[in-house]
């Protein structure tokens, strides 16, 4: 496919329209079909491409997303680098439900996704060590500073299954671990990215305490319905971030 895009968007949960449907792309790739079909619109000087990691109709939980289409099909069009923001639980008191976190670390609770596309006869083992691009969250966190967004520069997200949420102990083990913020869909969309070479960032938008914290009887556990209310709240704050992240990306 021929240059299409300069710079890719993910959608999450509550998060499917994005840009203005200037053009609509229906792709394919060596491993499928993407989630939905691509949205590509100006912003600025720079051509972005929006896909809903779920559709638009939310049809993929998160254990079936084509992940590998999608990824690959943002590499198809020619983009430098992704913004990827998600709807995510906090397992920190501090870290409080409409904060963002700008992640630069996660940890892999997922199993049986297409996660690699590695599997022979070409074979690489790509470091894990930097899985979100310093620039790019450097560029997010000073963003946030300017909007005057509550973020937290760092934090790890532990990535499930899904698509159920954490049971209580799941989410106190998780809390004792040291981790930040939960999510289900960081792995692999993440190491994908790397693994083609495109600078990658998660902003993770808090909606929840996941199962509840240990302690606080007042804060109970999530549901779907809590977290699309909270992403729908700050949609407009998000895609406000993420605009201004695109102004601030130089290519």
């Amino acid at each position: 496919m021929e240059y299409k895009a300069d710079i890719g968007v993910f959608g999450g949960s509550g998060f499917y329209s994005f840009l203005p449907e200037i053009e609509e792309i229906d792709t394919d790739t060596p491993y499928g079909k993407p989630s939905d079909k691509i949205s590509i619109a100006s912003i600025g000087d720079k051509k972005v491409a929006f896909l809903p990691r779920h559709g638009k109709n939310h049809s993929y939980p998160p254990h079936t997303i084509p992940y590998r289409a999608n990824l690959y099909a943002m590499k198809m069009l020619g983009v430098k680098c992704i913004i990827a923001p998600t709807a995510s639980g906090s397992l920190k008191p501090h870290i409080k439900p409409g904060d963002f976190v700008i992640c630069d670390d996660f940890v892999d609770r997922t199993w049986g996704r297409k996660d690699t596309y590695f599997e022979g006869p070409e074979t690489k083992h790509i470091s894990g060590a930097e899985p979100y691009d310093a620039k790019l969250r450097g560029l997010a966190i000073e963003a946030c500073k300017e909007l005057d967004i509550k973020a937290h520069n760092s934090g790890t997200v532990v990535v499930i299954q899904g698509p159920r949420f954490s049971t209580k102990s799941e989410s106190r083990w998780f809390s004792k671990m040291g981790w930040d913020v939960i999510n289900m869909t960081q792995y692999p969309e993440c190491i994908l990215a790397k693994e083609l070479d495109i600078p990658y960032i998660n902003i993770a938008l808090i909606t929840d305490y996941d199962a509840g914290l240990e302690g606080d009887e007042d804060i109970k556990p999530v549901t779907e319905e809590e977290v699309l209310r909270v992403f729908n709240e700050n949609n407009s704050k998000v895609k406000k971030l993420i605009f201004h992240i695109i102004k601030k990306i130089h290519l």
